[in-house]
């Protein structure tokens, strides 16, 4: 059963090397991909779970908990195992010896399998990602499907390389006077513990399988605690997972469900004293709360963030709008990586266009986003519907921090009348407002930002996320020094930077195998995913020595 997935891993061995483009898993939800007929199967399964108890065989307590509700409008009526948490670490714990010494290379094969046969199931998970999250239905299946599994593979090959780095086995010579010394060695690469993975609302699948399968292939058991609004995608991988470890020889309790509907059930498990591992996606708060009391465990965390647009000069002025405005627009702006602010010398920039001052600009890029979503069943594809009451307050509550130079305007879903729908405000700020646009508004909230001049908005940028955080930053101008002097302030901030994005790339997307999501260089983030750092420290290496 595992045999075919040798190539796939050294292929995604090359790729994590060389950094060029490399994907596993087609992000087209194209009949001629997937086969006719998938994307009616994978809702038809999706719909199948609605209104009654999830189909996953796991201890518990005895009772069904749940209270999903989808952005778009309706009630999911999915109910899970209620868990217990004592029992769920002591039933990973009690599968973790034979998952250690089934090895590196085999845990990587069971791996890529689950990876596969979740691929197959990708329009199933899209739909549930679509109405947990509130994406619209290409976004969930692309960036919840295969760009999802692409970057659990990415974590799985580098999990591989790091722990095949050395030899397992070695013969060891020392001379001497007469015979030698001579030594046989074994090591053998040990898990750290217990791993938990905390799941988020937006994106449960993208943030949640580097983490999994990061510590699920260096031997580690994983239990994964979905956000309470978000817990269907991250279901049916753990069913998935259990169904292949099952038939693979191994206990299922490997990946478990903790299922929960508020009730402080990470928090519970995150501070466990066997619980070695957690990775979080989601707020500073509750960030910053597990980095200074999960002690014990070695602790990833993806936080919030300003991220940062450096407007200084333009070659292509309607491309530069084009892009921040869709940049702005995707996914109602509900992504870790888009931008917030964006920072334009007060005295206007010079573009192909003719020069045009601040106010200008503003006012293009109000009009650039209106142009994109004028439209409105053309707008609710790229925006999807707002995710929770709390990004909705931020909208209408940001008219309030300054000028509005663009309106955010309620959308009638066409196909879901019950969908929450808004699109983007925009508000000018002087650089004295730091107060304001020094810390994230999650959701469609920008601001248009004066400064002195290009100089100071980079320092700003610097200053902002080094204290703050970013996941992207990004620079527009047509002077080399400029572009320079953006990269060193990237550097100093630790922030991955874009420069002069104009085309089909867009600031907060980023492609597995080739682009860091993070650095763990500014707080927004503990680790790059996924890079080495990301899987050291989920392993250790214990050596066994005899006289040959």
């Amino acid at each position: 059963m595992f045999d075919q997935h040798g190539d796939t891993l050294t292929r995604a061995m090359k790729a994590i090397a060389e950094r060029g483009y490399w994907s596993a898993y087609p992000e087209s939800p194209s009949p001629r991909v997937y086969g006719e007929g998938a994307a009616e199967r994978g809702k038809e399964a999706f719909e199948s779970y609605l209104g009654k108890p999830f189909p996953i065989e796991q201890q518990g307590t005895g009772l069904w908990i749940g209270a999903e509700r989808s952005p778009y409008g309706m009630e999911l009526g999915v109910t899970y195992p209620e868990p217990s948490p004592e029992q769920l670490v002591d039933l990973a714990g009690a599968a973790m010896p034979a998952w250690r010494d089934a090895g590196p290379q085999e845990r990587a094969q069971v791996c890529a399998e689950i990876l596969h046969r979740i691929n197959q199931r990708s329009f199933e998970i899209a739909n549930a990602v679509q109405h947990t999250t509130g994406q619209a239905f290409v976004m969930a299946f692309q960036a919840g499907g295969p760009h999802a599994q692409d970057r659990g593979l990415e974590a799985v090959a580098y999990g591989l390389a790091a722990m095949t780095a050395a030899r397992s086995h070695a013969r060891w010579e020392k001379p001497a006077k007469g015979d030698p010394l001579v030594m046989e060695k074994t090591f053998t690469v040990v898990p750290r513990g217990v791993a938990l993975v905390i799941g988020c609302n937006t994106f449960p699948t993208w943030n949640a399988y580097p983490g999994l399968f990061a510590s699920l292939v260096t031997g580690n058991p994983v239990i994964v605690k979905p956000h309470p609004g978000a817990i269907l995608p991250l279901a049916i991988t753990v069913a998935i997972a259990r169904e292949v470890l099952e038939e693979a020889g191994f206990d299922p309790d490997l990946v478990t469900l903790a299922a929960e509907e508020g009730q402080g059930l990470a928090s519970q498990l995150a501070t466990h004293p066997d619980v070695r591992i957690v990775d979080f996606t989601g707020s500073t708060e509750y960030g910053d709360w597990l980095e200074r009391n999960a002690t014990q465990a070695l602790v990833h965390t993806e936080k919030a963030g300003v991220n940062t647009v450096v407007v200084d000069s333009t070659d292509s002025y309607k491309g530069m709008l084009g892009n921040i405005a869709f940049s702005l627009s995707l996914y109602s702006g509900q992504m870790c990586t888009a931008p917030q602010n964006i920072l334009i010398p007060s005295d206007g920039i010079q573009t192909d266009a003719g020069p045009k001052s601040l106010a200008e600009v503003a006012a293009d890029l109000a009009a650039a986003v209106s142009r994109l979503l004028g439209d409105d069943a053309r707008a609710v594809e790229l925006t999807g519907a707002i995710v929770n009451a709390g990004v909705l307050g931020r909208v209408e509550a940001a008219p309030s921090l300054g000028e509005v130079v663009l309106e955010s305007r309620a959308v009638t879903h066409p196909a879901f009348p019950g969908a929450t729908v808004r699109t983007p405000v925009i508000v000018k700020l002087s650089q004295a407002d730091e107060e304001t646009y020094g810390r994230e508004h999650f959701g469609p909230v920008a601001f248009v930002i004066a400064t002195g001049s290009t100089e100071e908005s980079l320092a700003v940028l610097r200053r902002t996320i080094s204290s703050r955080g970013a996941l992207t930053a990004s620079v527009y101008s047509t002077s080399p020094q400029v572009l320079e002097a953006a990269e060193r302030a990237a550097l100093d901030a630790g922030v991955n930077l874009s420069c002069n994005l104009t085309g089909g790339v867009f600031v907060n997307q980023s492609a597995a195998f080739s682009d860091y999501h993070g650095t763990g260089a500014n707080p927004a983030a503990t680790a790059s995913l996924t890079d080495p750092g990301f899987v050291a420290g989920r392993f250790f290496v214990v050596q066994s020595r005899r006289h040959a």
